[in-house]
């Protein structure tokens, strides 16, 4: 008896910080989603590709699901709930270390996604991830059994997607569900989005990093240029929108150098994944109030 293919869209979606993209990553073998150690760091649904012999899955790795205001918050709800209703499936990622430690903040981040994800009416699964930074290890298994008791019928699934542990197991359950269907995509294609916009996470994963404070989240790239030639070096100018004029000297750096440490780095992570060489030059630009300029942030893709 032949086992039928199948093909489906998952949803990854939770709170800011709960380790969505470091789960998309995971779950790829290699990394696509930027990653900081910031909440808040994803802004557009981003779909990774992952072909098996049996399945071919489009995860949609969304923004975290907040309550802050602000427009350009409002579009990464948007995203985010966007998402939801495109997927045949949902993983809902949760932070046990954060839990442990501050059992309080369980409701107040689970409250507004609770309904939403179940309302749906798609197979839940929860991912409760970093347990193995739950100390102590007693901690984990009442938190566990109120996941149950806020979700229940879900399956849950306690891993670590900064390790691996328990990430095979969900991936063979999330499959299991997915309808019958023929790959649509080659399998050689990691996502949907176009070099460009890789290039600009990559960027701006280097600008949270560096940026301190709320710095980062004043920050938008735009790839201005784009050149690549069948062989040769990758040209690349971008530019780096920041909301205040005040916010211009804080990216450059005394002397161009912060600036400068920012552009290596995105050259090195950039001639990686082309595999060719890369100039890159970066551009500060003051765009007053960018965050609360709607027609902009769509132009950039974010609600998408």
């Amino acid at each position: 008896m032949t086992t039928s293919h199948r093909f489906g869209h998952v949803a990854l979606m939770g709170p800011p910080n709960a380790g969505k993209s470091t789960l998309l990553n995971n779950l790829l073998g290699q990394k696509l989603a930027i990653v900081s150690p910031k909440p808040q760091t994803t802004r557009n649904a981003i779909r990774g590709i992952l072909s098996t012999d049996a399945a071919q899955l489009v995860f949609i790795d969304t923004p975290g699901v907040h309550r802050m205001a602000g427009r350009m918050n409002k579009l990464l709800l948007e995203a985010a709930w966007g998402a939801l209703h495109q997927a045949d499936a949902v993983v809902l990622i949760l932070d046990a270390e954060l839990y442990a430690k501050k059992p309080h903040l369980f409701d107040r981040e689970i409250q507004p996604l609770s309904d939403p994800v179940q309302r749906v009416q798609r197979p839940l699964f929860i991912a409760v991830n970093k347990v193995d930074k739950v100390r102590p290890k007693d901690k984990l298994l009442p938190l566990l059994l109120r996941v149950g008791q806020s979700f229940p019928g879900a399956e849950i699934f306690p891993i670590s997607a900064a390790t691996g542990d328990g990430v095979d197991n969900l991936l063979s359950e999330v499959t299991k569900i997915l309808p019958e269907g023929a790959a649509q995509y080659p399998e050689d294609q990691l996502s949907t989005a176009s070099m460009r916009f890789l290039a600009a996470e990559i960027i701006r994963e280097k600008l949270f990093l560096e940026l301190e404070q709320e710095l980062p989240y004043n920050t938008i790239v735009e790839i201005e240029q784009w050149d690549e030639p069948e062989t040769g070096t990758v040209r690349v100018n971008a530019a780096i929108h920041v909301a205040r004029s005040t916010h211009k000297g804080m990216v450059i750096g005394k002397g161009g150098q912060l600036l400068k440490k920012i552009g290596t780095a995105a050259r090195i992570e950039l001639e990686a994944m082309l595999e060719r060489q890369v100039h890159l030059e970066l551009w500060v630009r003051v765009r007053e109030d960018w965050t609360e300029d709607t027609s902009f942030l769509r132009e950039m893709g974010l609600g998408e």
